[in-house]
């Protein structure tokens, strides 16, 4: 009987118990806990070091700051943020609407298509239509041509650069966010709610508005707050299209005036406005749900439309698609080709690709591996711990990247100096940077800002699982570790695949964060396409910003694939 609680204790991962002793040390728990907490570190430590750098400046800058930067960043910053939050939300949801109350030839294949414009990053959709729409472009050429004027200057579409071009190009890029979980929450309501609606003698656009839009409200918060951190975040769109944002003078305060606490300060300002978001969007939630009993198929509930009510429904389902994708990309396109086939393929473009695999596939790897850890957390974990770190986590998806990148500075440093003094006195020497200035301060900087996005979906895996199957392991003598490497992993892991295609994707498009961490010259697609552009060379640049998109374009099609799948199982008798 001793030797039977033994090796169940080994088992289980525990010291056997001694005797005269109830007591049990859980080394694997401790393990546990102590990776958590090293991770809470990694996560917390980049806005502590913020908050050190930024108390170490001198405030001579301030004055500047408050004069001159400040009121013009956070005003252009705050009607960006207006404007796209508007702009999504109208966007997003009327599609999501259109294509789930209404029934027209064509809708399914808009109901996928409506999800491309997520294969775009923003700071490419500028870069193409700054070229398209240039006054010697092909855009305004054509118009003059067909409206029979002779010079440029006789005929001038309205300036591109400004602010309101830069709301209507992010936009239609990011109102995804808002239509993909205000889609499903549509899909889920049940059909009899707006039926019933439909008998009580209200139009359609009073079931919408009194019925349908009500309960959609925690769903489009969530989509807009994510809209517009993605807007926060972007520094190349902004930045070409002549708008001083916050995060914009962050990266000019740091490399232009070399003055690491101004740009600490600035991006305080920043995480504060980040965390007004997450306290809106989480407000705007608060105490909001929804109950569904939808178990007819949702085709029931639709309207038909047909003749030009069904074509107009069409085209105006189009115009997102249009604008957000199929032009930039076609342009993009047409452009890569005319280019290859005029002077070959860029010289660089090949280590350039090496690299972005290189950097993001690291990150991936361990996103995904850690993101599935994390998931598992309230499972292996005692008490709080599991859950709040899985809370912790999504903080870092939250940190624009440019805010990521001056606040992990510290941190690397500080390790850098830490390992080299221990490497030193084992081998005698080493090497002069080992985290900050190398590839691997980049890898950081991703795992923490999309860590959330492998746990996510993890998350959402595990979930999945009848709890019967992990409790069944652990009757027939498992530990929670072995039920989850031998039964939970192998279900959850097409999970954790697609998790980690997104943070692979994510990582390919990510800008801020990769311009200001990337080693001493060293290009990626993206640094490579920011500087054909900021000198105004974009013919060299398209073959960089069309990789980006086609590899933009893998996690999309998946989604469209998935859905399509659901839209036929749901639709069989």
């Amino acid at each position: 009987m001793t030797g039977a609680a033994t090796a169940l204790d080994a088992e289980d991962g525990t010291l056997p118990r001694a005797a005269g002793r109830t007591a049990r040390v859980p080394l694997r728990t401790l393990a546990w806990t102590l990776g958590a907490l090293a991770l809470a570190v990694l996560v917390l430590s980049p806005i502590a070091s913020l908050v050190l750098a930024a108390a170490q400046g001198d405030g001579t800058l301030w004055p500047h700051l408050l004069a001159h930067v400040l009121p013009q960043a956070v005003a252009e910053t705050g009607l960006l943020l207006a404007g796209v939050g508007v702009l999504v939300v109208v966007l997003g949801t009327g599609a999501a609407w259109l294509v789930s109350a209404y029934a027209f030839p064509g809708r399914r294949w808009l109901e996928a298509a409506l999800l491309l414009p997520m294969a775009v990053p923003t700071y490419i959709v500028a870069y193409a239509y700054l070229d398209l729409l240039h006054p010697i472009g092909p855009v305004q050429t054509a118009l003059r041509e067909a409206l029979g004027y002779a010079r440029p200057r006789d005929f001038v579409l309205p300036e591109l650069r400004s602010l309101p071009g830069c709301i209507l190009l992010l936009g239609f890029v990011l109102y995804p966010y808002v239509y993909l979980p205000t889609r499903a929450l549509f899909l889920m309501q049940a059909a009899n709610l707006i039926e019933a609606g439909r008998m009580l003698g209200r139009t359609p656009s009073s079931v919408f508005l009194r019925v349908a839009l009500p309960l959609a409200r925690p769903a489009i918060a969530l989509g807009a707050s994510l809209a517009l951190m993605e807007a926060l975040n972007d520094i190349g769109a902004a930045e070409f299209l002549g708008v001083r944002t916050l995060t914009v003078q962050v990266y000019a305060t740091w490399v232009n005036r070399s003055d690491l606490a101004g740009a600490a300060q600035i991006a305080l300002v920043m995480l504060v406005a980040v965390l007004a978001l997450v306290a809106v969007e989480r407000r705007a939630r608060r105490g909001r749900g929804f109950s569904g009993t939808a178990q007819r198929p949702r085709d029931l509930a639709r309207r038909r439309l047909r003749g030009w009510r069904a074509a107009s429904a069409l085209a105006l389902g189009l115009v997102p698609v249009a604008i957000g994708f199929l032009i930039p990309a076609s342009y993009l396109l047409r452009a890569a080709i005319a280019r290859i086939t005029r002077v070959g393929w860029p010289a660089s473009i090949l280590p350039e690709i090496g690299q972005t695999v290189l950097y993001a596939g690291l990150a991936t790897a361990l996103a995904a591996g850690l993101g599935f850890l994390v998931a598992a957390g309230p499972r292996l974990l005692p008490g709080r711990l599991g859950p709040g770190l899985l809370r912790l986590t999504g903080l870092g998806y939250a940190l624009p990247g440019a805010i990521l990148a001056i606040g992990l500075l510290a941190p690397l440093a500080w390790a850098d100096m830490a390992l080299s003094e221990a490497l030193t006195r084992l081998f005698g020497s080493a090497p002069a940077l080992i985290g900050l200035g190398t590839g691997g301060a980049l890898v950081i900087a991703y795992l923490i800002r999309f860590l959330a996005v492998a746990t996510g979906t993890c998350e959402a895996g595990l979930a999945r699982i009848p709890e019967s199957l992990p409790d069944a392991g652990r009757m027939l003598g498992r530990g929670p570790a072995a039920t989850l490497a031998r039964v939970q992993w192998p279900l959850a892991r097409p999970a954790v695949l697609s998790g980690a295609l997104l943070v692979f994707v994510d990582c390919v498009k990510e800008l801020p964060a990769t311009l200001l961490l990337r080693p001493l010259n060293v290009e990626t697609l993206a640094t490579h396409l920011y500087g054909e552009a900021a000198r105004g060379t974009y013919e060299d640049g398209t073959v960089a910003a069309l990789l980006i998109v086609l590899v933009g374009l893998v996690p999309v099609l998946v989604l469209m694939r998935l859905g399509t799948r659901r839209e036929a199982a749901t639709a069989r008798p």
